[in-house]
């Protein structure tokens, strides 16, 4: 099982969803999708811009469970 791990993330770095969309450039709405762990098919570009804006990896955001 694949779980998105934005809210830890953002906790751990105290940074807001709609300060992530200002920085990222990406609607509130679909970081939320994120933040909320709704997305059913993950977009490369929006995970992309996420790891930049928060500089980190992809492993910070994304966790894979058996």
């Amino acid at each position: 099982m694949i779980r998105i791990t934005l809210d830890k993330t953002l906790e751990k770095l105290n940074i807001t969803r709609y300060e992530l969309s200002k920085r990222t450039g990406i609607q509130y709405q679909i970081i939320d999708n994120y933040y909320k762990n709704k997305v059913k098919r993950y977009d490369s570009y929006i995970l992309e811009r996420i790891c930049m804006a928060l500089d980190c990896k992809i492993e910070d955001i994304i966790e894979f469970k058996k």
